[in-house]
């Protein structure tokens, strides 16, 4: 596992850190690292005929009991979430990966990047963050394609400056989730 997960004051826990946050902390990092390395390996899956469709697209949508042909970036998501072992998210509906529990102000690995998109007034699109290297944020995304169209053919790696990013929630770190939230 890559270390740089980790918070630099938590990298051994010699330097006073309880063993218990040290080991919460390491598993959350294990985590956020299997996530994105479930997501980077569905870099390249395409549409079969480009109407939301083809063996793997269809089973990332039936991870939130969709059918084919409906759009499928949350779904995706959902799909790299419960590959990982994660009971949640599993919604097709891209604002509802973002509830108010589960906003986050940083952009770590893991993470889920929405964006907004003013004609629909919702958050329309979701990316699976990777890193974020100064205002840029590298993303995976499915149902997308190179020029970033939220109605694509595939999975790809995305580059999005921070200010494009609407919301970014955290579904690794764990949390109590308000009863009203346990769908």
């Amino acid at each position: 596992m890559n270390a740089s997960f980790l918070p630099s004051a938590l990298k051994s826990p010699r330097n006073g850190s309880s063993k218990d946050q040290y080991n919460r902390f390491a598993a959350c990092a294990a985590s956020r690292f299997t996530i994105t390395e479930i997501a980077r390996n569905e870099i390249g899956v395409r549409e079969l005929t480009g109407h939301n469709d083809g063996r793997r697209v269809e089973a990332y949508l039936s991870t939130v009991k969709l059918r084919k042909g409906q759009p499928w970036c949350a779904a995706f998501i959902s799909w790299v979430y419960a590959k990982a072992g994660f009971p949640k998210p599993r919604s097709g509906w891209s604002p509802d990966l973002f509830p108010p529990s589960r906003l986050a102000r940083s952009a770590l690995p893991g993470n889920v990047a929405g964006i907004y998109f003013p004609d629909l007034k919702r958050i329309a699109h979701v990316g699976l963050v990777v890193e974020q290297k100064g205002s840029w944020v590298y993303t995976i995304e499915g149902n997308t394609t190179v020029e970033g169209n939220r109605e694509g053919g595939g999975v790809f790696k995305k580059i999005r400056h921070i200010r494009t990013i609407h919301s970014i929630a955290d579904w690794v770190t764990e949390r109590r989730t308000p009863q009203w939230e346990n769908r």
